[in-house]
């Protein structure tokens, strides 16, 4: 196998076990490769997103009671259609992983709902963050852009 195949494999195994995980540990993995990975993420999103598009959901958000968040954090990763699950379907993938990059530090400077102070990640959200680890930059990217690009609801293919 050369290398091209194996770091595409690579980035496509991670995917596929983000993909896996259920929707709490998918959440709980977005907050830790947002948080726990460093700042070099963030680059490649919020400088090509339209932020504007997604401004008023995260404004709505922070109106919400943590409950109420939280469960409208369920609602994208488990694709429920809803509203604001719709808003997002037709955003970006840009918009979508800047989208989450900024809901992480609202979740760090309190305005969402934050990780709970206890919270122990399962061992599949520990094996998929290692798997991420391994990554370079670029593919790292990749697989985030995999796992938060079909969040949410499309409306024009329901």
């Amino acid at each position: 196998m050369n290398a091209i195949s194996q770091l595409e494999n690579s980035v496509l195994s991670a995917t596929q076990l983000f993909k896996s995980l259920s929707v709490d540990d998918q959440l709980a993995l977005l907050w830790y490769v947002y948080t726990e990975m460093g700042r070099s993420i963030t680059p490649a999103a919020p400088g090509a997103a339209r932020m504007q598009f997604a401004e008023g959901v995260l404004n709505q958000i922070k109106q919400m009671s943590h409950s109420q968040q939280l469960e409208v954090m369920r609602d994208l990763a488990g694709k429920r259609n809803t509203p604001i699950s719709r808003s997002y379907g037709i955003w970006s993938i840009n918009t979508k992983l800047a989208f989450w990059f900024e809901l992480s530090e609202l979740m760090v400077q309190g305005f969402v709902a934050p990780m709970p102070p206890n919270y122990q990640p399962s061992r599949d959200v520990v094996q998929v963050l290692e798997s991420i680890k391994e990554l370079d930059f670029g593919q790292q990217i990749t697989v985030l852009r995999n796992s938060v690009a079909n969040m949410g609801v499309d409306p024009f293919t329901e």
